[in-house]
């Protein structure tokens, strides 16, 4: 078993991250508040703060949707990915 989250940027996340993906090192769950704090620190100077604010957020195949950040659990080994909202259609 693996003691990261694997944290994964699309679009804007990831032109403001400046990577795809960042792997967060967990020794138990972490709330999706959390994980957003913590990739927000692996990239102080950037806009990715207010990039991830506006992203909608998977954990796992689950999409977050309105649910508040601070009672989202993120096991150890999961996968989060940060989807900025896409124009068009």
């Amino acid at each position: 078993m693996t003691n990261a989250i694997e944290v994964h940027y699309w679009a804007a996340a990831k032109a403001a991250a400046g990577t795809g993906s960042d792997r967060i090192e967990a020794d138990g769950p972490l709330t999706l508040a959390e994980v957003v704090r913590r990739a927000v620190d692996l990239h102080a100077g950037t806009r990715l703060s207010e990039v991830l604010a506006v992203c909608s957020a998977m954990v796992g195949d689950q999409p977050v949707g309105s649910q508040d950040p601070a009672s989202v659990e993120v096991a150890p080994g999961s996968t989060v990915e940060f989807l900025p909202p896409f124009a068009g259609g």
